[in-house]
């Protein structure tokens, strides 16, 4: 194998060494690791293994709780309120997200709101836990403040990402995960190790201009709003940033707005803070609950080869289902392996050379 191209197998037994030494116990260890990995193994490694030198500068920071127990602090039939301990949100969410699914599998539908957690990595994987139950299933976080709204030159929103996973009959499932900015943060990082410059649209500088210097955030820049600008619909992007930060942080009782705090380490936490870590909001919906399921995995199979099938612009240029590029990525990395950056895999040395381990 290349150099700079390892095995799942080889990155999910490291990560989870990791987070052992850290002290976490060896379920959760797995579990955060599998849900880390999955980020790189489905091809988005801006959230993958390139975080882990992140999460432990933040454990450094004693900003995460190891041994950490998430539990129910208010509930309903149907809903509920879980402090995640200021655990690693790759524990937290999987935990918030099964009591949804416990609850719609009971009443019809759940919803959990999350406070006292950190940055879970990506939420379409929490999102796809529902559909082995067919359900429907939703996922979102907010997230450290780096966003201007419309009009703005203060970082007020987080990039703040929804992911939506429906489940179909023979074919494929309907999988969303988007964030609400132009682009994510973890992009801009790739960009950044590449040295490279940001696409037109995706930043601005400290006092509100357009740039594309990758590096602008350190400079007290911010990303935009899915849309760019007002002609672009930069206001629905506003707004959807807005409504996935009142779901996980207003109604969970976690922080909101520029009050999250931030990823990186060596940034203090923000002054006044009203509430409580990170904040993240599950939803589970069992079809069933709708009507018949057969019936919509019939219509939902309909919805999907119907749209494959639209008239393409280009020959060859159809049009890609949600949850498409992820499922190819996937499968041809679980067979080749996943390439890392030289950064990532001196980080990952440097972790190693920490806690003793071999990588």
């Amino acid at each position: 194998m290349e150099q700079n191209k390892f095995t799942y197998e080889k990155l999910l037994k490291f990560t989870c060494s990791v987070f052992e030494q850290i002290g976490c116990e060896a379920k959760d260890a797995s579990s955060a690791a599998i849900n880390l990995l999955n980020a790189d193994i489905r091809g988005i490694d801006s959230h993958g293994i390139a975080r882990l030198s992140s999460y432990i500068r933040i454990w450094e920071a004693r900003r995460i709780n190891a041994h950490a127990k998430p539990k129910i602090i208010h509930e309903t039939q149907s809903t509920a309120v879980v402090d995640g301990d200021a655990g690693l949100g790759l524990s937290v969410a999987p935990f918030a997200m099964q009591v949804a699914l416990s609850k719609a599998k009971a009443v019809g539908t759940g919803w959990v709101a999350v406070q006292n957690s950190n940055h879970f990595g990506i939420a379409g994987q929490y999102a796809m836990m529902a559909l082995e139950h067919d359900m429907i299933g939703i996922a979102m976080t907010n997230a450290s403040a780096i966003v201007a709204p419309p009009f703005s030159k203060e970082r007020m929103l987080g990039t703040n990402p929804i992911a939506v996973a429906v489940p179909a009959g023979k074919e494929k499932p309907f999988v969303a995960d988007f964030a609400t900015t132009t682009a994510s943060n973890g992009k801009l990082e790739l960009l950044q190790r590449k040295n490279q410059g940001a696409p037109e649209g995706w930043i601005q500088d400290n006092l509100g201009e357009g740039v594309t210097d990758a590096h602008i955030l350190k400079n007290g820049g911010a990303l935009l709003p899915l849309g760019s600008d007002l002609t672009g619909g930069s206001h629905k992007g506003f707004m959807l940033g807005s409504i996935v930060d009142i779901l996980s942080g207003v109604l969970s009782g976690a922080n909101f707005g520029p009050w999250v705090p931030p990823l990186p380490a060596y940034l203090p936490l923000p002054e006044g803070m009203p509430g409580k870590g990170i904040g993240h909001f599950f939803g589970a919906m069992r079809i069933d609950a709708f009507g018949p399921g057969e019936d919509f995995k019939k219509n939902m199979d309909l919805w999907i080869q119907r749209f494959r099938s639209a008239q393409p612009v280009h020959s060859g240029q159809n049009v890609i289902i949600p949850g498409d590029p992820e499922r190819e990525a996937e499968a041809i990395l679980r067979k080749n392996g996943v390439v890392l950056h030289p950064e990532v895999v001196s980080e990952l040395k440097s972790i190693a050379e920490k806690f003793s381990l071999v990588f």
